[in-house]
């Protein structure tokens, strides 16, 4: 999908779309706009027993060792798979009363809710400036209606289950790579911290939590993993992200228990979305923040149409905030 094409989208998701364009940097750093950055697949219910036999993930494909992992061309079920036995390995090392990501799970936050992901996607810092332009129209007698522009989210991968076998980038820390979006005007930055399907890992997040913390006070940091257990979520809080990436097609009837955590302990969540049930799903559990994609996980395939189509699933007003992407491809008409 051309820019162009995209940019004709806006008008329908008015006024709480988010234009999500994906931005995979070289080794010098540099910003491209192309090729999409989420994948998303139709109703996929929670991995169980008989998925996992009927993939027939042997005891190797399940072991932490990346090394066991050479060669290997993972597809949704098999990363879903994966996830689920790292996090049973991860949960073993993690029991204490006093670990961190226990602590972190059984936290209520009983102040204010930062919303640091809702308001850098809304651009609320810009509403002020653009308050006193409007008061300043309405003195000379205008009734100008302005726009507000597109948020710029960067998503900093190596590497994608979308395209396996290829490799978009090779730095040295997703902390830089952050550092480097947030100077060229980046809203927020999404750091993928599963090392098989993506190529980071979880002290990447760390280390570009504090690269965007010194850079600006509004930019937001989200985590983007395959969410299937709720310590992955401790893992974020404990990190310092912002808001984690949660993907309807994977968590499915949980959704809203994960959700629900979220809001208990203080960090926002960004629901992936790609069918119209999932949207659906999503608005029922009161999740303020969604994005939708023209890319369906499961099949591989892009549908051009789809977040055009869904567009009319979205509120014109209120706190729901939707992000279009998949596709993405040219800067410009073609």
């Amino acid at each position: 999908m051309s820019m162009c094409k995209l940019s004709s989208i806006l008008g329908l998701f008015c006024p709480n779309l988010i234009l999500l364009i994906s931005s995979w940097p070289a080794q010098q750093i540099l910003c491209t706009a192309s090729a999409t950055a989420f994948t998303f697949s139709n109703k996929l219910p929670p991995s169980n027993k008989s998925t996992s036999r009927q993939h027939q993930h042997s005891s190797k494909a399940t072991c932490l060792s990346m090394s066991s992992y050479q060669g290997y061309q993972e597809d949704l079920y098999g990363a879903i798979y994966r996830k689920e036995q790292e996090m049973i390995q991860l949960k073993k090392q993690h029991q204490g009363t006093s670990d961190p990501l226990q602590i972190a799970m059984g936290y209520i936050e009983e102040s204010e809710p930062k919303l640091r992901l809702a308001k850098a996607l809304r651009r609320v810092h810009e509403q002020s400036e653009d308050e006193e332009e409007q008061e300043g129209d309405d003195e000379d007698g205008g009734n100008t209606l302005k726009m507000r522009r597109g948020c710029f989210v960067a998503d900093i991968k190596r590497k994608s289950l979308s395209a396996p076998g290829e490799k978009f980038a090779n730095f040295a820390d997703s902390g830089m790579v952050a550092e480097a979006m947030i100077d060229m005007g980046c809203d927020c930055v999404f750091i993928n911290v599963d090392y098989n399907a993506y190529g980071g890992d979880v002290s990447e997040l760390r280390s570009a939590v504090r690269a965007v913390r010194k850079k600006s006070k509004t930019a937001a940091v989200v985590m983007k993993d395959i969410i299937v257990d709720e310590i992955q979520i401790a893992l974020a809080k404990d990190a310092g992200a912002d808001a984690v990436l949660l993907m309807a097609s994977v968590l499915g009837p949980a959704l809203p228990n994960f959700l629900d955590l979220c809001t208990v302990i203080g960090i926002e969540a960004l629901v992936e979305v790609h069918t119209k049930n999932e949207i659906e799903a999503a608005l029922e559990t009161v999740a303020q923040n969604l994005l939708v994609t023209n890319y369906d996980r499961v099949s591989g395939q892009y549908f051009d149409d789809q977040a055009e189509r869904l567009a009319g699933m979205f509120p014109g007003s209120g706190p729901i905030v939707a992000l279009a992407c998949g596709g993405v491809e040219s800067p410009g008409p073609g």
